[in-house]
């Protein structure tokens, strides 16, 4: 057992966890925060991305030891359902969504995308979302609210 400090969603936590345990464990079960799932633990279904340093990162094969001191951004820290993110706005309004289980992963992914990718092509926003594993045929509306999205947040950089 080992003590590790993390930033997760903008607050400190220490924790005191075996140097081997994904960080999906910590976020769920030390943290309490529901929004990465367990799917795969595989890192192939995309089910538990997290946002470190502005990019996708599957937490269920992260171990915690190579975290110490990250900032990490889950669904939770993006924004709350009094006060969704722009992102998760757009989501609600296109009904991107049926299940809910991926759309942990597809938000998390799409938020990494532009935040690296500001303009993504279609191409781009297709390749990116071809990460995460999703069953329920929103694809569509998915991508619509990336598109939906991106617009917004290029229109919010130019006033």
């Amino acid at each position: 057992m080992a003590v590790f400090n993390l930033r997760v969603n903008g607050r400190s936590h220490s924790v005191d966890v075996d140097p081997a345990t994904p960080l999906l464990y910590v976020l769920s079960d030390d943290l309490e925060l529901r929004g990465p799932k367990f799917g795969c633990g595989l890192s192939q279904c995309g089910a538990c991305t997290v946002n470190i340093k502005g990019r996708a990162v599957r937490s269920c094969v992260t171990p915690i030891s190579t975290l110490d001191n990250s900032e990490i951004t889950t669904l939770e820290g993006l924004g709350s359902p009094e006060s969704p993110h722009p992102l998760q706005q757009a989501f609600i309004d296109e009904q991107a969504m049926q299940c809910g289980f991926c759309i942990n992963g597809v938000i998390m992914t799409a938020k990494a995308l532009v935040d690296q990718t500001p303009n993504p092509t279609d191409a781009q926003i297709r390749q990116a979302m071809s990460t995460v594993l999703c069953r329920c045929a929103a694809h569509q509306r998915i991508f619509q609210a990336i598109r939906i999205y991106v617009q917004a947040n290029a229109a919010r950089r130019t006033a």
